[in-house]
């Protein structure tokens, strides 16, 4: 969602979360679930760490034998009152209202900074060094050591942007925890700007703890443990980029309405957005219904269009499954996202934003030590759904 992340702000009608698309008005209703979910034999129990890491219930976490529908909500605080922040897996970087950090004029600066999202909106302040503390529904928590946090002072748009308007009050935190996004975000981003990177635990290599994450649908496992991936996952290793100095964006192949062969270039699994975004070539788009045009780059899929994402490509030559498959507009399959948009940008390579709703059915593993990247089928998806099939792996 960050610049041309994805093209993924957008709409409140698209049924995403307003901290992206305008940071103006009031907090978003979170409330945390009334009861836990029950994990499944594959998944990490929803209120217990494993050794060294720690679990992090979101504050929204879907109910028993519900699904994720809005992006996962963390509370954020900077040793004063807490506030609720979005967890967003498809950019890097905590990007705070400056109000929310106290005495923020008497910490270290390191210099301005913009974050330009997509959807047309510029946020402009400050870095600023500060520990984040970051928490749970089910109080366990987690403090950073000093990170670079965006303090926002103002907020504008590019010309043009639809939705957009200037000087709206700024007030919804997230909690970018992505990676590979630096060219994407301009220099303004990149590994010690992630909170979930960057633990005190992490630092000093408390019980062997190192640098990753587990994501479900639940929460969110911050710190990996042992020599190897956790058990169920199927992985791909990443290459480095040494001019970013992190890891680039994960692969994945794409066939729409059945076309062969398959489009291969990147996906970003994005927990900050309900909808999908795909860029594909010209000949993947021959017979796709659109229905609308939020913007000239943007096309909306219509109703009935398939869609295929192999998340590991070469996960058939290995003996596993990692088929991420859908229905546009399947209202009965919790993987569907809410909205499909193709992104029109003439010869750009192959990319796909999964939205949110890819947690349904998986659970995604970022090992940043390694610079590996995994998926795990859950089994949650009912079996009259497209993905309701045999993929374990």
């Amino acid at each position: 969602m960050i610049s041309a992340r994805t093209q993924s702000k957008r709409r409140p009608a698209d049924n995403v979360n307003f901290s992206r698309l305008c940071w103006g008005g009031p907090l978003l209703a979170l409330s945390a679930a009334a009861s836990i979910a029950a994990s499944s034999a594959l998944g990490q129990p929803a209120d217990r760490t494993s050794p060294g890491g720690m679990f992090l219930r979101y504050l929204n976490a879907p109910e028993a034998g519900r699904e994720l529908r809005q992006p996962p909500n963390l509370w954020l605080s900077f040793g004063g009152s807490r506030a609720p922040a979005m967890m967003d897996t498809g950019s890097t970087g905590v990007v705070v209202p400056a109000t929310l950090i106290p005495n923020v004029d008497q910490l270290p600066r390191r210099g301005p900074g913009t974050m330009p999202y997509a959807s047309g909106r510029i946020l402009r302040g400050d870095w600023v060094l500060v520990p984040v503390t970051i928490a749970g529904a089910n109080g366990i928590s987690l403090t950073t050591k000093p990170i670079p946090v965006l303090a926002v002072r103002s907020a504008d748009c590019v010309e043009n942007a639809p939705g957009c308007t200037p000087g709206l009050e700024v007030s919804h935190p997230v909690l970018g925890v992505g990676f590979g996004r630096r060219g994407r975000q301009g220099n303004d981003s990149g590994p010690s700007k992630n909170p979930f990177l960057n633990t005190s635990e992490m630092d000093a290599g408390h019980n062997g703890v190192r640098r990753g994450y587990l994501v479900t649908r639940e929460g969110v496992q911050v710190g990996l443990t042992g020599p190897d991936s956790p058990a169920g996952y199927v992985t791909v290793r990443l290459r480095h980029d040494d001019e970013h100095e992190d890891w680039t964006a994960a692969p994945a192949c794409v066939s729409v309405n059945g076309h062969t062969p398959s489009t291969c270039g990147t996906v970003l699994p994005d927990t900050g957005s309900t909808v999908m975004f795909l860029t594909v070539p010209s000949d993947q788009q021959q017979g796709i219904v659109l229905t609308g045009a939020p913007r000239p780059d943007r096309r909306i899929v219509g109703p009935g269009t398939k869609v295929a994402i192999s998340l590991i490509p070469d996960a058939q030559a290995r003996g596993a499954v990692s088929d991420y498959t859908f229905t546009v507009g399947d209202a009965a399959d919790p993987m569907a996202p809410s909205r499909v948009i193709l992104l029109e940008r003439g010869d750009q390579p192959t990319f796909v934003n999964t939205g949110l709703r890819l947690l349904n059915g998986f659970d995604y593993l970022f090992d940043a030590e390694n610079g590996i990247i995994g998926y795990r089928w859950t089994g949650r998806i009912p079996a009259g759904s497209s993905n309701g099939q045999s993929r374990r792996f």
